[in-house]
């Protein structure tokens, strides 16, 4: 996404990486152990009671409920 945005706009790969950055509350992006770790806990016995749920996973980036 980083690079289309920045092909589109003529910014460095780098900028547009940090304006994405800049627009997440947590201020940075996630890692893969984060999305791995929601991942693995709605396959564990932990989530058998969890249904029809949307989890976000994105640093707060989208401001809805």
């Amino acid at each position: 996404l980083d690079a289309a945005r920045a092909a589109a706009t003529g910014a460095t790969p780098q900028d547009a990486r940090a304006e994405s950055v800049k627009s997440i509350p947590a201020g940075r992006i996630g890692t893969t152990e984060e999305f791995g770790a929601v991942a693995a806990f709605l396959a564990s016995p932990l989530a058998g009671y969890v249904t029809g749920s949307l989890i976000r996973i994105d640093g707060g980036a989208v401001k809805a409920i």
